[in-house]
């Protein structure tokens, strides 16, 4: 929980742990985020946490697939995957060209990337899901690590349910310790908590997956897009 002082509290993911340097990543999009970008260095916030779980990996080839920011809570994990000499496989996938970032970090440690844009104007046009498709023919997976905008997530497990598989959900948090209840799904489990890592085996019972998200008043809101 990152504390923009005067501004607010919110959830942000870590995009690098090493022991020297601990960095968040971020998009100018709202009032917090635009507090914190024109922060100057010696500038002052607080953190809270860390709270939830992470991912865990499994034995064998490791697909991720990271989608929009959600590329940035990838980052540390990948890294740390091939810390331990997994074999990784890494999906990209945004909007266009100059919404891409990481590609070359990942790369420079040993990662094999693909890269899709909606537009095509870098690597394979189309959807990260739709790389997914491709990839799932060309490599004999172990299992499958998301995160990102929860549409693609949604698209990426109905490919992938006959594989071990893991997802990292976004809803609004406000205690961060399972207190407030702002960040439940709908099985009753808490963002903050039990996730926001979750299992194939959890989405599976999901009706909220990939349909409906909470707005900041905690009210059910219908993802864009959706048909129920």
């Amino acid at each position: 929980m990152i504390w923009i002082p005067g501004i607010d509290e919110i959830p942000m993911s870590v995009s690098k742990i090493h022991k020297e340097e601990k960095a968040i990543t971020f998009r100018d999009v709202g009032e917090a985020t635009h507090a914190l970008y024109q922060m100057k260095p010696g500038d002052k916030i607080g953190v809270r946490g860390p709270y939830g779980n992470g991912f865990r990996f499994p034995k064998g080839h490791l697909l991720f697939v990271g989608g929009g920011t959600g590329i940035a809570m990838l980052a540390p994990a990948v890294e740390i995957a091939l810390q331990q000499h997994r074999k990784i496989t890494v999906i990209l996938g945004v909007k266009t060209q100059q919404e891409l970032f990481f590609k070359d970090r990942f790369t420079s440690r040993g990662a094999s990337v693909i890269v899709s844009t909606d537009d095509g104007t870098c690597g394979k046009k189309g959807t990260a899901a739709t790389c997914v498709q491709t990839i799932l023919n060309e490599i004999d997976c172990s299992a499958v690590l998301t995160c990102g905008p929860e549409m693609m997530m949604k698209a990426v497990f109905d490919l992938c349910k006959h594989l071990p598989f893991q997802a990292s959900l976004e809803r609004y948090m406000k205690c961060g310790i399972g207190l407030c209840g702002q960040c439940c799904v709908d099985t009753g489990l808490r963002v903050c908590t039990e996730g926001p890592v979750f299992t194939g085996e959890q989405l599976q019972n999901m009706q909220d997956f990939g349909v409906f998200t909470r707005d900041a008043s905690g009210s059910k809101k219908k993802l864009s897009g959706t048909e129920l």
